[in-house]
């Protein structure tokens, strides 16, 4: 008996663990089949649009998810310094330490930052307006808020492609320590 299809959400989970470890480029048919244990037609029965539509079910996947994990919490009531606290952890439960790349950093490199402008923009933008709320409510300007975490998002991202540069998860959480402190600190006149 054929073991039964997998839901479009198994396929989409196993489509972002490719992508996150591939990147765009090295993410051929072939290997997206192999990731998902899917033959190729029956990855074209989900996605019948290919590559692209597979790529954009994961990006609104991954944006579902963070909105959750991520963002919401962020902007709930509490103390800013527990939320960015809780960011943090969540952050580096997320990459495992650091050992994880960005899905988000892979798709903004080279050809598909134009291609998938749109997607990544969105989830950026909602992910620095979500670090901003925070730092708002703990008395900074809209325009410090949102510059810091605009620098926040800058050294995740940074700090995720530094460690696996240099083989060293320890740097993605030295700042990931420090991070915290250092968006609520007052602000130098």
């Amino acid at each position: 008996m054929p073991p039964a299809l997998l839901s479009r959400d198994e396929v989409i989970d196993r489509l972002m663990r490719a992508l996150r470890r591939l990147g765009y480029p090295g993410a051929s048919i072939t290997e997206l089949s192999k990731a998902t244990g899917l033959g190729k037609s029956s990855l074209y029965h989900y996605f019948p649009n290919g590559k692209d539509e597979m790529t954009r079910a994961v990006l609104e996947r991954l944006r579902v998810e963070l909105r959750g994990a991520l963002f919401e919490p962020l902007r709930q009531s509490g103390s800013p310094k527990r939320r960015l606290t809780d960011m943090v952890e969540t952050l580096d439960a997320f990459y495992r330490g650091g050992r994880e790349a960005c899905l988000l950093g892979n798709l903004v490199v080279g050809e598909t930052r134009e291609q998938f402008h749109v997607e990544l923009r969105a989830i950026f933008e909602e992910w620095i307006e979500a670090v901003a709320a925070p730092l708002r409510d703990a008395g900074l300007s809209r325009s410090t808020a949102r510059m810091r975490a605009e620098d926040a998002v800058v050294r995740i991202e940074g700090g995720l492609v530094l460690a696996g540069a240099l083989a060293d998860t320890a740097v993605f959480g030295r700042m990931l320590r420090q991070l915290p402190g250092e968006l609520l600190a007052p602000v130098k006149r």
